[in-house]
């Protein structure tokens, strides 16, 4: 089995102008997981994220239950969750809408 893995993710709640993506950014580079995090349109957060399999699974928990600390995290959907054999990106950015 791979030891890394890629997941898309979408979070919902108060979490756009209460520094959500330099708050998830700043979590990655530390798990050493690569990806990116986006504001949409309808307020929400999306991203992706891609690494060690253990450094993902903490970085989701992160997204689901902590978040930077003036959000309020409503629901995090999780989506095309996969092992990966090889890395596709390296860094951690926040994209702009």
């Amino acid at each position: 089995m791979s030891k890394f893995s890629s997941v898309d993710f979408e979070v919902h709640g108060k979490v756009q102008g209460v520094f959500f993506r330099k708050f998830a950014q700043k979590r990655a580079q530390e798990l050493g997981l690569s990806g990116f995090v986006q504001n949409t349109p309808k307020g929400t957060v999306i991203g992706h994220v891609e690494g060690d399999r253990t450094k993902v699974q903490q970085m989701k928990q992160w997204l689901e239950k902590v978040g930077s600390p003036k959000s309020r995290i409503d629901k995090t959907v999780f989506a095309d969750e996969k092992p990966v054999s090889q890395l596709a990106g390296t860094g951690f950015i926040i994209k702009q809408t």
